[in-house]
């Protein structure tokens, strides 16, 4: 709920901004728009963390869950075939992806409800409703536990800001784009915070043989080994599918930072002559995920919340420089909604930043030093403006070139 409620604070700005900015919205824009050309550069070096490290984390999930299921098979096994299917496949391109993604939803959709009257039941026969209230707060409960997990929990909710790149695509998107990003908050808050409510009235407290397949072995206990086996492989087909399409969106941000000239173009900004992809930046995005075998769930997950709440708290900065601007001109908006809340999502978002553990804040400040580094070359020491991150052109997104000379819009 806490995760929610952070999140929701910022989809507020981001569906301000978006309205304000109907374009390729994105916080690359915003912080272009409302701050300075260079602090959009750094807010989308920032979110380039996150991007890179998204693939990595899905893939370290399907490891962990295919090993609990198979074990004979070590987790690094796992994460190899993993990692080179999917490379593979976005390699050679894969059209049909979007009808897969539609009917996994479906099946992942099911398998939760089905999960979900699972753990009702068997809630209701060991401890009842009293054992309901103490799923939502006990003895064992801290503040300051809760808001540490939820750093962790919020990596669950990124991608909402992901609405925000198709204002181009849709119709009236001044008023379709901002309703999207604040249901898309609202629908996943939801169905995390049942589905976890109702885990843990099944389940009290966080003692589990392996906490990262903490899952799987709640699957078990409430409906048994098969349904936990089916509910596992349905959950990792969609999963599978999930690791493609977040492999082909990043790849194609570093396309679209490539030829922007945002990042060096003749190794990101090029297509493959013949298969039309990006194929270095599949590879690169490849072989980021690979260390993923060293890392905790937990440690990955903050490095990706890094670059995401530094993003996010540059776009409720962007909301109140934007609000001040207006001031200045003479429309008066809303204090609360256009200043204290768009504060206090900022607040909530930097507030995270620190509960995500010193490795994860070393890592991130050490990316915005070389984004720094970067942006002094490539804008001869600050003297010119930075180049501006496309997500998105008015022009036909299939007449791409093999040089990578024309638009490409990513995937989303």
């Amino acid at each position: 709920m806490i995760a929610t409620g952070a999140m929701l604070l910022t989809g507020l700005s981001y569906a301000k901004m978006a309205k304000v900015h109907p374009s390729s919205g994105s916080v690359y824009t915003y912080a272009r728009q409302e701050l300075d050309s260079r602090l959009g550069f750094l807010s989308g070096w920032a979110l380039l963390l996150d991007y890179l490290f998204l693939p990595m984390v899905a893939w370290l999930l399907q490891a962990i869950y295919l090993h609990a299921q198979f074990p004979a098979v070590p987790e690094w096994a796992w994460l190899v075939i993993n990692v080179v299917l999917a490379t593979a496949i976005n390699v050679i391109g894969l059209k049909v992806a979007d009808r897969v993604n539609r009917v996994l939803l479906l099946g992942v959709t099911a398998v939760l409800v089905v999960l979900a009257v699972l753990c009702v039941h068997y809630g209701l026969g060991h401890g009842g409703t009293p054992a309901a209230g103490q799923a939502f707060w006990n003895d064992a409960t801290s503040v300051s536990a809760v808001t540490a997990a939820a750093a962790v929990a919020a990596y669950a909710f990124l991608g909402f800001d992901a609405v925000s790149t198709l204002s181009e695509e849709v119709h009236d998107p001044q008023r379709t784009i901002p309703r999207s990003i604040v249901l898309t908050v609202l629908t996943g808050g939801t169905v995390f915070v049942v589905i976890s409510f109702l885990m843990q009235w099944a389940h009290p407290g966080g003692s589990f043989p392996d906490e990262n397949s903490a899952g799987y072995l709640l699957s078990t206990t409430v409906g048994g080994k098969t349904f936990a086996d089916i509910a596992n492989i349905v959950g990792m087909l969609g999963g599978f599918a999930s690791c493609v399409a977040i492999q082909a969106s990043t790849s194609r941000l570093m396309f679209v930072m490539g030829r922007d000239g945002a990042l060096p173009r003749r190794v990101f900004g090029r297509l493959h002559r013949r298969l039309l992809t990006p194929v270095v930046n599949v590879l690169v995005i490849g072989a980021v995920g690979l260390p993923a075998m060293n890392l905790s769930l937990a440690d990955a997950t903050s490095f990706i919340n890094f670059g995401a709440f530094l993003g996010f708290t540059l776009v409720n900065i962007c909301m109140i420089a934007y609000a001040v601007r207006q001031w200045r001109s003479g429309t008066r908006h809303s204090p609360v909604r256009y200043f204290v809340l768009p504060a206090a999502g900022a607040a909530v978002d930097v507030y995270l930043i620190t509960q995500l553990g010193g490795t994860a804040v070393r890592l991130g400040l050490g990316w915005l030093v070389i984004g720094i580094v970067w942006l002094a070359v490539i804008t001869k020491g600050f003297r010119r403006p930075a180049p501006e991150v496309r997500l998105g052109s008015d022009e036909d997104p299939g007449a791409v070139t093999p040089e990578g000379s024309g638009p490409l819009l990513p995937t989303a």
